[in-house]
Formats: structure tokens, C-alpha cells, sequence
């Protein structure tokens, strides 16, 4: 059951892509900011002070902009400055971030105690109609997913519907060190709200990386070192040190 794709919302701030020109919810954006040395820095929590210029695009597109410079006259004039420092990197430093993101929410939503863990708990809940969003591991496998999914559709009144859950881009090992709990291969999410904000921040992810539900990635740039990794928040909190506004 993948999540909706984040629409604007009326009463919501909109941003608008400095590459495309189209305007979005900033939930479906990712931030850039500029450091005090002029280094373009990407801000996916929407955190830092001062200025910031907004990008709605993926990475491979980014990767494109960055290359033929479109990506630098965009912040030339988004930042209204042109001492940028725009490293090559930039689309790696995102994509960590966005992933990140991702597993802490998981991590609060954990803790919070709105999902749940473990086939059976989640076969009882989905077929009770508790789930509103059902994820399944990178490496899950397929019998697995396929009898969490038709429990989702019996529970949803859904049978024959198609319904299902969304494959996330990380393996088990991943969503285990990211939750604090053993052997994480399904999750439930049985709370609408706690669904909408893990389905925005999986989606912004998915959508950077290119990711559709269903496929098998490799490890990504940054799953190398998330098992050991800072604790919930801690990577964003530091890179968020530094970054000021940009002075016009």
C-alpha cells in the first residue's frame, strides 16, 4: 500500500522548484541552504536558519542540473549571491539525509508505539482493519509480503483490489537498527496520522532515489554505515550547526 503522493495544500506552504518552477507542499520539496563560507548544503528537515532555495526534482535530474550548470545559475539567483560553492556530491549528501529522515521517523513512530512489528501482530491487525499503512524490507520475501497483503485487503474489504504494501529501500537489517528491535521485515503503521507523515517523508525519499515499490536495490550511498549511526535526529542536529542566513 504505497503512500499518497504529497499534494499542496490550500492552507499549507507552497514552495517553489528553482529548477522546474513548479510550485509544491513544502513537504514534498527538498531545502538547500547555504553555509557562512558559501557551500550549498542540502537542509531535507527544513531546519536550518536563514534563506533557503527549493528543488522538487530527482537525482538523476539533479545530477544533470548539477553537470550542465543549470543547478548554479538557479542559485545564483535563488541566493542572490554568486560566491556558491556547490559540491559534487551534492546528490549522495540528499539522498543520506532523506534516508535518514526516512528511519528516524520510523524510529519516533516506534517509540511512540503506532506500528507494529512481527507477522502474526501485523496478520491480526491488517485483517481487523488497524493498518493504514503496511511496509514490507528491501530483501522481504515474497510469500511473506504476499500473505501480509492479502491480510490487508481482507481487512480493508478490498479482496480482488489489487492492495498492497509498499516495499521500502532499505533491507532488514536497516529498519531493525533503525527501530531497535530484532529481525524487522514487515511494519504496520496502525495510526492515520503517524501513516501520513511516515508515507510523506518514504515518498520524498522513493521519489529522489527513483525507488518503486517492488524493486530490489543494492545498498544505497548511505545504508553502509546507518547501523551504526548517530541516534535518531543527531546527524540532522549537526548538520544543521553552521548554517546561517545568506545576506542580500
Amino acid at each position: 500500500m504505497p503512500p499518497k503522493p504529497v499534494k499542496a495544500d490550500k492552507d499549507g506552504p507552497e514552495r517553489k522548484c528553482v529548477l522546474t518552477g513548479g510550485k509544491s507542499d513544502r513537504a514534498a520539496l527538498i531545502r538547500l541552504v547555504v553555509s557562512p563560507d558559501g557551500e550549498v548544503l542540502p537542509d531535507v528537515r527544513a531546519k536550518a536558519p536563514g534563506r533557503g532555495a527549493w528543488i522538487g526534482v530527482g537525482r538523476a535530474e539533479l545530477r544533470t542540473a548539477l553537470d550542465n550548470g543549470k543547478l548554479k545559475a538557479a542559485l545564483f539567483r535563488g541566493f542572490r549571491r554568486r560566491d556558491l560553492t556547490i559540491p559534487a556530491d551534492l546528490p549522495d549528501q540528499i539522498e543520506q539525509q532523506l534516508e535518514r529522515a526516512a528511519l528516524d521517523r520510523l524510529g519516533l513512530e516506534a517509540r511512540a508505539s503506532t506500528l507494529v512489528t512481527g507477522s502474526d501482530r501485523i496478520d491480526n491487525a491488517a485483517r481487523s482493519g488497524q493498518v493504514h499503512l503496511l511496509l514490507h524490507a528491501a530483501d522481504a520475501g515474497e510469500d511473506g509480503n504476499r500473505k501480509l497483503d492479502q491480510a490487508l485487503r481482507m481487512g480493508r474489504d478490498a479482496e480482488g483490489s489489487g492492495l498492497k504494501g509498499l516495499v521500502i529501500a532499505a533491507p532488514r537489517t536497516i529498519l531493525s537498527s533503525a527501530l531497535g528491535r530484532e529481525n524487522v521485515v514487515h511494519i504496520a503503521v496502525i495510526d492515520q496520522g503517524a501513516a501520513r507523515r511516515v508515507g510523506e517523508v518514504l515518498a520524498r525519499w522513493h521519489g529522489f532515489i527513483g525507488f518503486g515499490s517492488g524493486d530490489r536495490p543494492c545498498e544505497s550511498v548511505s545504508q553502509g554505515s546507518i547501523a551504526a549511526a548517530a541516534p535518531a535526529g543527531a546527524a540532522a542536529d549537526a548538520a544543521d550547526e553552521g548554517l546561517t542566513t545568506v545576506h542580500e
